[in-house]
């Protein structure tokens, strides 16, 4: 049965590989600790994903307080419509109307980052290109074919496919600015980085604790070591 798993999911593996464009992604930095950043993300969640896409493992109120805005700054900044500081965050959209608009229903994001990779997700908002063949009228370079639009477009601007020919075929290899966007390419960049880095928080909110508690923890590790090792001489210096 194990055997039969593994074989399943390496099959999955490659064929979701295959589906993916071969292009190299762009390492970014993540920081869940720049709560600036952080907060504008969470700002570009709610006003461009959050109509579509969920982070259902989250309350508004642990968002607010990690990002410490009160409930009327949540109000203004995140918590929009009927909902209530404690509930969790979902979108208002229901599966079966994200079904008749795309296919698919869009899937929550509360381990997009985990499942996928903070590179991923940055490269995937910034893949999109021109498609007159797609529904929504674009591709994407990283996720080929994907049913998503390009809800940043109007901050982007819009991009073209730059091809090369494989076996004789042509093939999207790079995407390139063919029509600017609000936002200058540096600007752009840095608001799909506070989106990530937000996506980034929601996956693992307790790094915000754990981490800075972890540096105390190692310290009396080795404090205690150096105790348990005194200790010890004391034991055996007889012996010796």
């Amino acid at each position: 049965m194990n055997k039969a798993l593994l074989i399943i999911l390496s099959i999955v593996s490659m064929a979701v590989g295959a589906a993916e464009s071969k292009r190299p992604l762009k390492h970014i930095s993540v920081d869940i600790f720049d709560t600036e950043s952080v907060r504008r993300g969470a700002g570009y969640f709610a006003n461009y994903c959050l109509g579509c896409h969920g982070i259902k493992q989250m309350r508004y109120s642990r968002i607010g307080k990690d990002l410490k805005l009160n409930e009327e700054d949540m109000r203004r900044e995140f918590l929009f419509g009927d909902s209530k500081i404690h509930d969790y965050v979902q979108t208002a959209m229901a599966p079966s109307d994200s079904e008749k608009a795309f296919g698919v229903v869009p899937p929550d994001l509360s381990l997009i980052v985990r499942a996928r990779g903070a590179d991923w997700i940055h490269g995937y908002l910034t893949g999109f290109y021109a498609d007159p063949k797609r529904p929504f009228g674009v591709n994407n370079i990283v996720a080929p074919n994907v049913a998503m639009p390009n809800v940043l477009w109007e901050f982007q601007g819009s991009q073209e496919p730059v091809l090369a020919s494989n076996k004789g075929v042509p093939e999207v290899v790079d995407v390139r600015l063919a029509e600017p966007g609000l936002m200058r390419v540096q600007e752009f960049d840095r608001a799909v980085t506070d989106i990530v880095n937000f996506l980034a928080y929601v996956s693992e909110p307790s790094k915000l604790e754990r981490l800075p508690l972890g540096k105390y923890v190692i310290a009396f590790l080795i404090f205690l070591t150096v105790i348990l090792y005194k200790l010890k001489k004391e034991y055996w210096k007889d012996i010796e």
